[in-house]
């Protein structure tokens, strides 16, 4: 694989460190504002209404195999991913270096700032946010799921990958909508064989209609459009929800 046979830096586990680009007052600001939200849900609705208009950022996370990875939490712009992160983890803070430890326990593997370390293909994300109880599988009894295999091999550095990953197949996701809530994640399985994960975004419910807000490349912006839209436009084996958990109070790293 293009990329193996480059030198390596050695990268050092970095913990509580305050990521590069923090506003303090800023988060101190958001979380002011939005304390009177007593669940998640409606935490997640209203952070990521604000940030509705910003600016997409393609590649905004600093570091590669070869170039030593440093944790940034900038509200200037987001790709999709560290939209999703950076409202998540400010849902469930208490104060501005809560936000930072979230953060940094979401974006990267047991917390390590590392970048290959940092949760890189989607379905890896998921699974580490499940095992640190950060997010859970939506239940949905009712509906129909598929499996597909991937050998992940799309980001030069990573060894490939062999995996298997299980979706609501497309056709289905309206059977899906009626379990859903608003702050639900959802993620957007690829077609291509040798990725999991092509897009995510936030779920918000408004009467009967689904929603969708992203960071979108398309649109150079974050963006709410109707989840029935979006699918319509792209491709897609089918969709992964999961829920945040209201973490309050704080979950420090006893390590």
């Amino acid at each position: 694989m293009v990329g193996l046979e480059r030198r390596k830096v050695q990268h050092r586990p970095m913990k509580h460190a305050q990521p590069r680009g923090l506003s303090r007052q800023r988060v101190k600001r958001l979380l002011s504002e939005r304390k009177c939200e007593r669940h998640v849900g409606g935490r997640i609705d209203a952070l990521s209404a604000h940030f509705l208009g910003y600016s997409y950022k393609a590649n905004p996370l600093i570091g590669s195999a070869d170039t030593v990875e440093a944790f940034t939490a900038s509200f200037d712009g987001f790709d999709c991913v560290t939209y999703v992160e950076t409202v998540v983890a400010l849902a469930c803070a208490t104060d501005a270096d809560d936000f930072s430890e979230r953060l940094r326990k979401i974006r990267y593997e047991h917390g390590h700032i590392q970048w290959d370390r940092r949760n890189h293909y989607m379905t890896a994300w998921i699974r580490n946010n499940i095992r640190a109880g950060i997010i859970k599988p939506v239940p949905m009894p009712a509906v129909p799921r598929v499996s597909r295999e991937r050998l992940l091999n799309v980001i030069s550095g990573l060894a490939p990958k062999q995996i298997r990953l299980e979706c609501v197949p497309k056709m289905a996701v309206p059977r899906l909508e009626p379990y859903l809530q608003s702050g639900d994640l959802i993620f957007f399985v690829s077609t291509r064989r040798n990725l999991d994960v092509f897009h995510a975004g936030i779920i918000v419910r408004n009467n009967d209609v689904t929603l969708l807000r992203h960071a979108s490349r398309t649109h150079g912006l974050v963006v709410e459009q109707e989840l029935k839209r979006f699918l319509k436009e792209n491709r897609m084996v089918g969709v992964i929800v999961v829920r945040p958990q209201d973490l309050r109070p704080s979950i420090s790293d006893k390590k």
